[in-house]
C-alpha cells in the first residue's frame, strides 16, 4: 500500500472514529498528549509521512489495531460487522483492570501499555479510553471492595457520574458534579458501567 492512500486510510479513520465514539479533535488532543495544530495537519492531508509514535497513541486511545488503523476502512468495517451481528455490536474493547492502589501511577500510562501490564476485562458498546478500577475500598453508599468500575479515563464536563479521588484523604468518591478543585481531587474518569462483586 502507497504512503499516500495509508496516510489518507489514518486521516479517515481518525474522522470517523472521532465522530462514532463521541470525541472531538480537542478531547482526542488533551487525552494523548498531541497539539491541536498535529491532529489539524493530518486531518486536513498536509502530513504525508505521519510518525509511527502518533499513530500508535491515536490508535490505542481508541483500542484499535495500530496496523488496521493506516490500512483498513473503519467506517466500512463495523457497518460489515454491524449488520452480520445479531445484536448489532462492535468488537468489545479490552479493558486493563486496575487495582485501587495502583490506579494514581497508571493514570499518565496510554491505555496500550497498561494492557500489557495488567489483567483485561472486555466492553461491549461504543466507548474508547476506558480502564477497569477494581476497588479494595468501599465508597460509601455506592461500591463494596471487589467491585469493578468501567471508566472513560480524563475529564468530562456532563452531569454523568465521575470518580474522582482525593488526594487528602487518598480514597475514591463519586459525584456528578463538573467543577472542582484540582489541588484537592483528580478527575479519574465517567463511570461507563458498574460490575457488582458477587
Amino acid at each position: 500500500m502507497h504512503r499516500k492512500e495509508k496516510t489518507e486510510n489514518l486521516k479517515n479513520n481518525i474522522k470517523y472514529l472521532i465522530k462514532s465514539r463521541g470525541e472531538t479533535q480537542l478531547s482526542l488532543c488533551n487525552s494523548i498528549g498531541l497539539t491541536r495544530t498535529t491532529i489539524y495537519n493530518i486531518l486536513e492531508g498536509k502530513v504525508v509521512n505521519v510518525q509511527q509514535s502518533t499513530i500508535r497513541k491515536i490508535s490505542d486511545f481508541f483500542g484499535v489495531s495500530y496496523k488496521e488503523i493506516e490500512s483498513v476502512d473503519f467506517q466500512e468495517k463495523e457497518i460489515i460487522e454491524n449488520s452480520f451481528s445479531m445484536q448489532g455490536n462492535m468488537n468489545p474493547s479490552a479493558v486493563p483492570i486496575i487495582k485501587e492502589s495502583l490506579l494514581i501511577q497508571s493514570l499518565e500510562k496510554r491505555i496500550g501499555e497498561l494492557a500489557t501490564l495488567h489483567p483485561l476485562t472486555y466492553y461491549f458498546g461504543i466507548a474508547c479510553n476506558l480502564i477497569g478500577v477494581l476497588l479494595e475500598n468501599e465508597i460509601s453508599g455506592a461500591n463494596e471492595p471487589g467491585d469493578l468500575l468501567i471508566i472513560k479515563k480524563g475529564g468530562s464536563n456532563n452531569d454523568r457520574e465521575k470518580l474522582m479521588y482525593d488526594k487528602t484523604t487518598k480514597k475514591l468518591f463519586i459525584t456528578s458534579e463538573s467543577f472542582f478543585d484540582s489541588d484537592v481531587v483528580c478527575a479519574v474518569g465517567e463511570v461507563i458501567e458498574e460490575r457488582f462483586n458477587g
